[in-house]
């Protein structure tokens, strides 16, 4: 009989199952606990670095569903963020107390992994509370977690893997396949990455004609850019040294910030009614917002940094971190019993959707990230899509349509709408154009976060890329 016992341990034991430990029993504020498993914990890197980590099973198969990891972007923002406002099983209510069930989430048909990175974004820290980090740091690290976290969950080793992720995670995750495609041990079927910072030179040349396009600038200003920034049938708004471009490109970054527009839905009121502020010496640009948790931390940094010629201008940015305290998500996971229920651990930082620490002290090395992508499509194993909300000034549609375009891959499908269906029958979601292993969509009527602008259009586009059936 002992050695009946002993048997009954290894395999209890052995590594065959997730960590008892780290899964969630009970999660505070839903009426009813779900019928799907969650586990949240820590995956330890190199350097006593400590990434938070909050799995959500799939609610179908989860022993046969794809292995989804998701990551937000910033640098600096907080990947729960997409959990509870975007795609999660829960959304957080306006209370900041409850949750509610989402019809449209992603777990419905994935197994979805949400990793707050890097250190000192969300929950994960290190113990030496250095956050200074970079492009090719944070790549090491992703990878190592996810190594990690199929380490403590061997039951998903033989899923499908697919990384995905929105905003600058348009550099995350392509720096991250790049690594995950050399090791045969990991599933890896394909990439997806939403409203993705993919080229700032595309994204900063595309915004200028992107807001003309939308009625923001008018016809004097635009002339303008045309005599100054612009040359045989070319512009440069990116890298442009001409001191008349400058000071038109000025104006245009002025009606951005200044005129209370939504960068991330240019159709949506600025969230919480407030209007950006702007205050400027001569040189140094001064932009609070009370209302948007990204602002401070992603496109206000990248249009200043990157249009160089407003350099004379704008010596350099500061970013006065929002009010993270009025945002019903940090309201929730501050809150002691969530913390508790997630096994938060007492040393991780309090919960801000993004850390103006992680996104002032984080070093930027791609311009582009062509070479990673040309990389898996070299491979023509996995499946790619990029994808758009077409509203959105952030990262916006045709900067990544003119990117996806320069990987000069041999057209499949032409451009043409696609559809979904919702209550009231068959509807447009957007456009959408197929290459070989790669497509371009855009969601029509969508802002940066597309799950939380357009629920079911973009559970419809999700379902079909992991289950690679056509868009």
């Amino acid at each position: 009989m002992l050695w009946l016992l002993v048997l009954v341990l290894v395999c209890v034991c052995g590594g065959e199952a997730a960590p008892a430990a780290d899964e969630v029993k009970f999660l505070p504020g839903l009426q009813k606990q779900p019928s799907f498993r969650q586990f949240s914990g820590y995956l330890t890197v190199a350097d006593g670095k400590h990434l938070h980590y909050w799995l959500v099973e799939s609610q179908h198969d989860p022993a046969a569903d794809p292995l989804v990891l998701w990551l937000n972007g910033g640098p600096g923002c907080s990947s729960l963020d997409g959990l509870l406002t975007e795609h999660g099983p829960f959304l957080i209510q306006d209370d900041g107390m409850s949750l509610d069930y989402n019809p449209y989430s992603w777990n419905m048909i994935a197994n979805v992994l949400y990793l707050e990175s890097p250190v000192g974004v969300g929950f994960s820290y290190s113990d030496n509370q250095n956050y200074t980090t970079n492009d090719t740091e944070v790549s090491m690290n992703n990878f190592l977690a996810l190594k990690e976290f199929l380490r403590l969950f061997p039951e998903f080793k033989k899923n499908e893997l697919f990384l995905t992720g929105e905003s600058y995670a348009g550099i995350y995750i392509p720096t991250l396949a790049e690594r995950v495609m050399e090791d045969d041990s990991l599933n890896l079927q394909g990439v997806a990455v939403g409203n993705g910072m993919s080229s700032y030179e595309m994204n900063d040349n595309s915004l200028v004609f992107f807001a003309y396009y939308h009625g923001l600038l008018g016809s004097r200003l635009w002339a303008e850019l045309q005599t100054f920034c612009c040359k045989d049938g070319k512009c440069d708004f990116f890298n442009n040294h001409n001191h008349n471009c400058s000071n038109s490109l000025a104006e245009v970054q002025y009606i951005v910030y200044s005129s209370g527009l939504n960068m991330y839905n240019l159709y949506a009121p600025c969230p919480g009614g407030h209007r950006p502020e702007i205050s400027s010496d001569g040189r140094q640009l001064v932009i609070r917002d009370l209302g948007n948790s990204f602002i401070n931390h992603q496109w206000s940094q990248l249009f200043n940094q990157k249009l160089r010629g407003m350099a004379s201008l704008y010596q350099r940015v500061r970013l006065d971190p929002p009010l993270h305290q009025l945002h019903p998500s940090t309201l929730y996971l501050n809150d002691p019993y969530v913390k508790a229920a997630l096994h938060i651990s007492p040393k991780a930082l309090d919960w801000v959707i993004c850390s103006s620490e992680v996104n002032l002290k984080y070093g930027r090395l791609y311009m582009d990230v062509k070479k990673q992508y040309l990389k898996l499509l070299y491979a023509e194993t996995y499946r790619i899509l990029v994808y758009n909300g077409d509203v959105d000034m952030a990262c916006n549609f045709m900067g990544d349509e003119w990117f996806v375009e320069s990987l000069d891959q041999e057209v499949e499908v032409k451009r043409r709408p696609w559809t979904y269906t919702d209550r009231d029958g068959q509807q447009v979601g957007g456009f959408v154009k197929e290459f070989n292993n790669i497509a371009f969509l855009t969601v029509k009527g969508s802002g940066h976060m597309v799950p939380s602008d357009k629920p079911i259009a973009a559970f419809a586009m999700f379902s079909r890329f992991i289950k690679k059936q056509p868009y």
